[in-house]
């Protein structure tokens, strides 16, 4: 990586993350040490420490809520006469006292928890000041980390709980008083300290720790270079290469933006240099880096909360994850392949690409910590937070090892391979700390809204959704759609994957029900939210992966955004068939031979369904081959809609996807010619 791109890297990830104050020493350390602080007590919650689930919410949050306050000035640009609170040099007093209160009040409902469980539903004076300050509070933490638009949500939404007897029509409901809000709100945990805040203390911390850590040991640069040694010979090999480095980092970052940013600066400047258009080559890294929060077995927070939703094990999440998941990261690997042919791409030079060999023995025992989480979820069936803490300790092993082995092989002795080895750890802990500060923040505030939708103004919601889809079930996704694509261009995916499937699940299950060729399954609806949550990460003109990517490319960044959503259609068109057809989500599907036959057609759908939004199969497509690539999209995505419209057994569903084949092979047949055609045109010339 080029000092320039290190430099872009570091900037772009202080920008996601906000402006951390490191300037002065004792700055620095006080942020570091809480940062280490608040990861030893995640590590400690799997094996060692013992707390009720109040209990683990609340110390979490406080830690979120007082390193937001010490590292994140409180507006991002100076004001006049305001300059304090700009400040990123060093931590002002306010913020110091800030943080300090912030303690007190967030950790209230531990002190005072017999009390407050013997007042249920009739706070006292003290619980009035403790519960608003609680909101307070974390909106204002939530404001400094993620930005406006997740506290004014909900502000919004609490005004409106308040004045809902003064609305007009169908938007009036029975409102709530200033007693059951408190109540609700900051004194149970069926706000605040709802189920969202319990996922990320006790389950996505870990994961995102272990994703830290990997970064730091240098797994991040290992998958790049695996990549590169495996593909970048082929044609069109460095848009590949990235594809599948982007994948593997997505299963250790969780974050698009992140993402781009530690695979991105390598692969788009490789991209430019095998041939790409500076615009094709960032969109093809946004589209990559979006991906990765759909890969399994380490999905984005939200996926978590899915399966506390639903009551089901994680691993079923994963399951019905995994078949959409890899079949848009076919689907986009297919992309890639077809952007070369029409810009007649070759491979890059093999002396330009690392050594496959040298690559997996200097790196390969970056697998041994995920093997240990595969084999943990999988094989062992145990808990996602047990999982991750053993995973963290096979890690913390192999980090001090690989640092021994270096400080040996450089001459030194065994206590500067150790320290060196402990230096990473403490970096690791230190960087799973913040990022996991939006995380916790984003599904504290999110936690206001569920709340305040549960308190009754959800049965309103679903009144006033089914009335503006008028009971059409596609007209519903649709508009989820597009809801999901506007939140997410201001919220993190979690915080918009809560705020949608609180509002619009019930009523996509509940109008599946009634209108809807098949009822929608449960994890699918959930899935459907999760999708367009991600994929607002390169929706123009706000997508911030797209930005990042636009910034390492010096392209510009709103067309790149459309190119990237171009290349993200495939992933925007998969929850809209899984939707409608359970078995892309693997429900009641459990064999494997059943499994892979769904997952090979999936993967021949979304290449006709590239071809058909790329206009390229074999050649450039002729306006009669377009019909054609989407009648075949959707029989194999979909093979079950004939036996619905010629009203056979739903059972003899498979044998359609013949039908879908046969067509494939006929466009096939028909480019095929046109291709030899062309080429004995070109050798006549």
């Amino acid at each position: 990586m080029s000092e320039k791109d290190e430099n872009i890297a570091s900037e772009l990830l202080l920008e996601e993350t906000g402006k951390i104050r490191q300037n002065r020493k004792i700055d620095r350390l006080l942020i570091s040490g809480i940062s280490i602080l608040w990861a030893i007590f995640q590590l400690a919650l799997p094996k060692f420490l013992i707390l009720d689930s109040v209990s683990t919410r609340a110390v979490h949050l406080t830690f979120a809520i007082v390193l937001a306050f010490l590292s994140i000035p409180a507006v991002k640009k100076p004001v006049k006469k305001l300059k304090f609170l700009h400040r990123v040099d060093y931590i002002p007093l306010s913020d110091m006292l800030l943080a300090f209160v912030s303690i007190g009040v967030i950790l209230y409902i531990i002190i005072d928890k017999g009390g407050i469980a013997s007042r249920s539903g009739m706070p006292n004076q003290v619980d009035y000041i403790f519960g608003i300050s609680t909101v307070i509070f974390v909106l204002l933490a939530a404001y400094r980390m993620i930005g406006t638009a997740l506290p004014i949500i909900s502000i919004l939404i609490s005004t409106y709980a308040f004045m809902g007897p003064n609305m007009p029509g169908i938007f009036a409901f029975k409102g709530v008083s200033l007693t059951k809000y408190i109540s609700q709100i900051s004194l149970s945990t069926e706000g605040i300290y709802g189920i969202p805040l319990d996922v990320s203390a006790n389950t996505v911390f870990l994961f995102v720790l272990l994703g830290a850590l990997l970064d730091k040991v240098g797994a991040g640069q290992f998958f790049n270079d695996l990549s590169f040694s495996l593909l970048g010979k082929y044609k069109g090999g460095p848009a590949k290469a990235s594809v599948v480095s982007s994948g593997l980092s997505g299963l250790i970052s969780g974050s698009s933006i992140a993402n781009v940013v530690t695979t991105g600066t390598f692969t788009i400047p490789l991209m430019k240099k095998a041939g790409y258009p500076a615009k094709i080559a960032a969109a093809t890294e946004v589209a990559a880096s979006t991906n990765g929060q759909l890969m399994p077995p380490i999905m984005g927070a939200a996926a978590f909360i899915i399966a506390e939703y639903l009551g089901i094990s994680y691993i079923e999440v994963i399951k019905a994850a995994a078949v959409p998941a890899f079949v848009s990261y076919f689907a986009l690997f297919y992309i890639t392949h077809l952007e070369a042919l029409k810009l007649g791409l070759k491979g890059l030079p093999k002396a330009d690409l690392p050594n496959f060999f040298k690559t997996v023995k200097s790196g390969g025992h970056y697998l041994i910590p995920l093997g240990m989480l595969v084999y943990e979820l999988m094989v062992m069936r145990h808990s996602p937070k047990l999982s991750a803490f053993n995973a963290i300790m096979v890690l913390f092993v192999v980090a001090l090892a690989q640092e021994i082995f270096r400080a040996n092989k450089r001459g030194e002795d065994f206590a500067t391979g150790l320290k060196n080895g402990m230096k990473i750890i403490t970096d690791g802990l230190i960087n799973g700390s913040r990022n996991m500060m939006g995380v916790a923040l984003a599904t504290a505030a999110a936690g206001i809204v569920v709340g305040v939708v549960s308190m009754g103004i959800g049965s309103m919601i679903v009144q006033i959704v089914e009335v503006l889809s008028q009971g059409n079930i596609f007209l519903l996704l649709f508009i989820t759609a597009v809801a999901s694509l506007i939140l997410g261009m201001g919220l993190p995916t979690t915080a918009t994957y809560i705020v949608m499937a609180s509002i619009t699940v019930p009523v996509i299950i509940k109008l599946s029900a009634v209108y809807a060729l098949n009822p929608v399954a449960p994890v699918a609806a959930h899935l459907f939210c999760f999708y367009f949550g991600i994929l607002a990460d390169d929706t123009p003109p706000v997508g911030l992966a797209a930005y990042t990517a636009a910034a390492i490319a010096e392209s510009d960044p709103i067309s790149t955004g459309i190119q990237g959503f171009i290349y993200d259609l495939r992933t925007a068109v998969i929850p809209f068939m899984f939707v409608f057809n359970p078995d892309l989500v693997l429900v009641g599907i459990n064999n494997w031979p059943e499994a892979l036959l769904i997952f090979a057609m999936a993967c021949l759908g979304s290449f006709a369904f590239t071809s058909l939004s790329q206009g390229w199969f074999l050649v450039k497509n002729k306006w009669y081959e377009l019909p054609l690539f989407a009648i075949i999209t959707l029989i194999l995505f979909f093979p079950g809609i004939l036996s619905i419209l010629f009203k056979l057994p739903m059972e003899n569903r498979y044998y359609f996807y013949s039908i879908g084949l046969v067509l494939y092979g006929i466009v096939y047949l028909m480019q095929n010619s046109r291709k030899k055609g062309e080429v004995l045109a070109d050798m006549s010339v």
